[in-house]
């Protein structure tokens, strides 16, 4: 499989494509208004504590305060006066959480760092215990284990590394082993821990001297993304088509891997890079609830706050042979479809497939091994459970970051997140309700009402839809109105009067 990263840096915006086989699997955008927050370290103070949630409030400098819970605090969190022994070793338990007052006062200064970000209207979620992120490292200050990745199976490497790592660490600090480590010489092991240590260290001074509230690590910036978790060994190219962005990343790969560097490739040409590559178009249809499958089935993707929901059909697709074969093929098509779906929207939380009914149990058990295998690519945490009863297959993911779908739009003002608005007759009858409401208080007045002009249209086919009253009504459109949207006024009197008899 041929992987490459394709960059498109833009003076507000940048934009990278992981493509495997030329198939767009991964899109990472960063605005110049950050949407991700998760790794970052802040220096943040107490907003708000509630006992009864076990849980705090901390303003961090965003739009919204962060939440804090009880479990999540570490010891690292407090200066040692204000622990006991007894604190340290039975560390913060879900039983304690009405405790948290005992540890956190509105106004006190609190370093942390964001395990999930903002989704709505909810805040970021802090965790007392600081980590930073490297390649092969994950570097925990105050720590003293060494925890090595469960997909390096050989406890002989296992042992090597560690052995590696126990000669050069610092005392009192820790780390997890990612994956990419393995087979690493000892030299870029410690190289890359010295690093860290040394990024930390900069760190403590940078808490020590900076206001509150303020960011003190940004580990999102999307050089940072790009040379920790996407370009790995297994990736054959990169290319990117600023030249001052590409001389940047050259040099901090050269830090890490010198024949990684050697793999970077300046885009020269005049066709925008992402179009000459196809991803415009590919982006296009993220933003799509319907997906097309090879054969003429079809996908409904429809994301809820709960949940996110998959339907699979059919669609034109009739097959060759008998119906089990052609169901089989359709939910095997989806199936490689929903992977590349999931990792490319960033879908997370619970992820719901109702996938087509098939008799034949090893046809299910196809798909589920497909579903396995194709979510071992995806670098996110995640979980495939068995068909249920019902015949649903549910996918649990970490989420990472914010998904595609937040970062490129906004909530809308007019079907308040409905994606529905309504019905032209149906702004009639609220509108004949309305006057119904109205005529026991005015009687043989003269009144505008003024409406979208499609749905002036519906009444000009149904004048019918709105009730004889004593009241003289003369309907007008209205361009700048939203088709749910109606506006009465006193024609002599030139007052609106809407808002007085709604219910």
């Amino acid at each position: 499989m041929f992987s490459e990263i394709v960059l498109n840096i833009q003076p507000l915006e940048k934009r990278m494509a992981l493509l495997e086989d030329n198939l767009l699997v991964e899109l990472y955008v960063e605005k110049e208004k950050k949407t991700n927050y998760v790794g970052n370290i802040y220096k943040g103070i107490v907003r708000n504590v509630l006992p009864g949630m076990g849980a705090a409030f901390v303003d961090i400098g965003e739009d919204r305060t962060a939440f804090l819970h009880y479990t999540d605090l570490s010891s690292e969190t407090f200066e040692e006066e204000e622990l006991d022994e007894s604190d340290i070793e039975n560390k913060f338990l879900p039983q304690d959480a009405h405790k948290i007052g005992d540890y956190l006062k509105i106004g006190q200064e609190i370093v942390a760092q964001v395990q999930k970000g903002p989704v709505g209207t909810k805040g970021a979620r802090l965790i007392g215990q600081i980590s930073i992120p490297g390649k092969l490292l994950v570097f925990f200050p105050y720590q003293d284990k060494i925890a090595i990745s469960r997909r390096i199976y050989s406890y002989q490497e296992k042992n090597r590394i560690k052995s590696i790592l126990q000669s050069v660490k610092e005392p009192s600090t820790g780390m997890i082993v990612r994956t990419e480590a393995e087979n690493c010489t000892a030299e870029e092991l410690t190289e890359e821990y010295k690093m860290l240590y040394k990024t930390w260290k900069f760190l403590e001074k940078k808490i020590n001297e900076s206001e509150t509230p303020s960011c003190i690590f940004d580990e999102n910036d999307i050089v940072s993304t790009l040379v920790r978790d996407l370009f790995t060994s297994k990736i054959h190219r990169l290319v990117v088509d600023d030249k001052d962005f590409f001389e940047q990343i050259t040099q901090r790969l050269k830090e890490y891997n010198e024949e990684l560097s050697d793999r970077c490739e300046l885009y020269k040409e005049d066709t925008p890079i992402f179009d000459a590559y196809n991803i415009e178009k590919e982006i296009e249809k993220i933003f799509r609830s319907r997906i097309y499958l090879p054969s003429g089935g079809n996908l409904v993707i429809e994301t809820t706050e709960a949940l996110v929901a998959i339907d699979v059909n059919t669609g034109s697709f009739t097959g060759k042979q008998n119906y089990e074969e052609t169901l089989k093929k359709t939910n095997l098509e989806a199936a490689k479809e929903i992977v590349r779906q999931i990792r490319l929207r960033n879908l997370s939380g619970i992820v719901v497939i109702d996938f087509i009914d098939m008799n034949d149990s090893k046809s299910r058990q196809q798909i589920f091994e497909q579903m396995i295998q194709g979510m071992k690519k995806d670098r996110a945490k995640s979980k495939v459970f068995p068909f249920t009863a019902m015949g649903l297959v549910e996918v649990t993911r970490k989420r990472t970051r914010t998904s595609i779908l937040h970062t490129y739009f906004e909530h809308c003002p007019y079907c308040h997140g409905t994606g529905k608005i309504l019905a032209r007759d149906s702004v009639l009858f609220k509108i004949n309700r309305w006057l119904q409401r109205a005529e026991y208080f005015i009687q043989n007045k003269n009144l505008n009402i003024y409406v979208h002009p499609l749905v002036k249209k519906t009444y000009e086919k149904n004048p019918s839809i709105l009730t004889q009253t004593s009241n003289k009504i003369t309907i007008l459109e209205d361009g700048t109105l939203d088709q749910d949207i109606y506006r009465v006024m006193l024609k002599d009197e030139k007052k609106v009067i809407t808002s007085k008899y709604n219910p």
